[in-house]
């Protein structure tokens, strides 16, 4: 996931995100300790980008980041 495209959405799109980028990441981690996962960097990639989800949340919580729409 891109920053600026994560910037262009929603407070209820970044909590959505947020949350099936978690399920996810709890995914590829099952997968990866119970030997299935091939590609190991996917669940680094997924930790970076509920990383970058959070981040962005907490910075319009915080009145840092402007959430579309407001200008």
């Amino acid at each position: 996931m891109n920053t600026e495209d994560l910037r262009g959405l929603t407070k209820e799109e970044l909590l959505l995100a947020e949350k099936n980028k978690a399920e996810e990441l709890f995914k590829l981690r099952f997968q990866h300790h119970t030997g299935q996962l091939q590609d190991t960097a996917s669940v680094r990639t997924a930790r970076r980008d509920l990383a970058r989800i959070k981040t962005i949340i907490t910075e319009r919580d915080k009145g840092i980041g402007i959430a579309p729409g407001e200008g």
